[in-house]
């Protein structure tokens, strides 16, 4: 009988646990958010993150459009998330110049110039 006792509070403390580390994280969550004006932040660095997890983004769904079983309508609607996001890294490169940091929007031109 000790060892169930035992196993049912090793459960319980494990699920206060998650509980505990759900709660902490629900805390940081709002920080965390990539907010929706870029015009809002006001740190470069935290400018830089966003702009590096939009192109993540932008790299997952490029690579999923490549998937050949995708039906037309997850195809649509996957471009069109891209250019949302292709949007919002624009806003998000146009903050990081205002903040004072490098211009990805000029090398980027450049890219574009020399794929044709």
């Amino acid at each position: 009988a000790d060892s169930t006792m035992a196993r049912n509070e090793e459960k319980a403390q494990s699920m206060l646990n998650r509980f505990i580390t759900m709660k902490q994280e629900e805390k940081k969550k709002p920080k965390e958010r990539r907010p929706y004006l870029a015009s809002e932040c006001r740190d470069l660095a935290e400018a830089d993150k966003w702009r590096q997890q939009i192109m993540r983004e932008i790299g997952r769904k490029v690579a999923e459009i490549q998937n050949e079983g995708l039906g037309e309508h997850r195809l649509r609607d996957l471009n069109d998330e891209i250019n949302k996001l292709i949007r919002e890294k624009t806003h998000w490169e146009r903050r990081i110049v205002e903040l004072g940091g490098p211009n990805y929007i000029k090398h980027s031109a450049k890219m574009t110039d020399l794929e044709g």
